[in-house]
């Protein structure tokens, strides 16, 4: 398997840049990421099942990985929800698959979104990993418009290792992704 393009970009222009601009000794005191984890929540699903499997096979074409079904934790009757039952599903890739969903991400995906303006540069939490959400996923080349059942949004989670949120917004603006200003 051939090394992902943004991993060869990390390792031979990212880590030097982040190297000079934050004053670090060693390679490895750069950030670097971790995981990304993808998450589909769809309450609906507890009244149409097929909903949850179309969401599925979306997010399996989309990432490569097949997803794990999350269920709820515990009853809420307002929202007609019992214990256990399954109300999304979520995938967290590493390696190389991380970074070429990230590729993909920032390269195709993103662009094709409607009115984009940047994302915000606000969405990292104090450990410095970035939480985003779309809202449909026929932004993504892998799904056919036609065979969707319901357009339905995704939390997009990347996580780094880190230390402050300075550093992780420095190493996602140059891995390319398109913040505000």
């Amino acid at each position: 398997m051939a090394t992902p393009r943004l991993l060869t970009r990390y390792r031979d222009e990212i880590v030097p840049e982040m190297m000079k601009r934050f004053g670090y000794k060693n390679k490895l005191q750069a950030p670097r990421l971790e995981k990304i984890i993808i998450n589909i929540g769809l309450g609906e699903a507890t009244q149409d099942i097929k909903l949850l499997e179309a969401a599925q096979n979306e997010l399996a074409m989309i990432t490569g990985q097949r997803p794990v079904v999350t269920r709820a934790k515990k009853a809420i009757a307002n929202f007609k929800i019992r214990k256990r039952s399954a109300i999304g599903c979520k995938v967290t890739l590493r390696r190389f698959r991380m970074y070429e969903f990230l590729d993909r991400l920032i390269s195709i995906a993103i662009p094709r979104i409607r009115d984009f303006r940047g994302l915000s540069p606000a969405s990292f939490d104090d450990n410095g990993n970035y939480s985003f959400g779309l809202n449909e996923q026929v932004i993504f080349s892998e799904i056919d418009v036609d065979k969707i059942m319901k357009a339905h949004g995704m939390d997009i989670t990347i996580v780094m290792n880190a230390g402050s949120k300075d550093e992780s917004l420095e190493l996602l603006r140059l891995f390319g992704m398109p913040f505000k200003k």
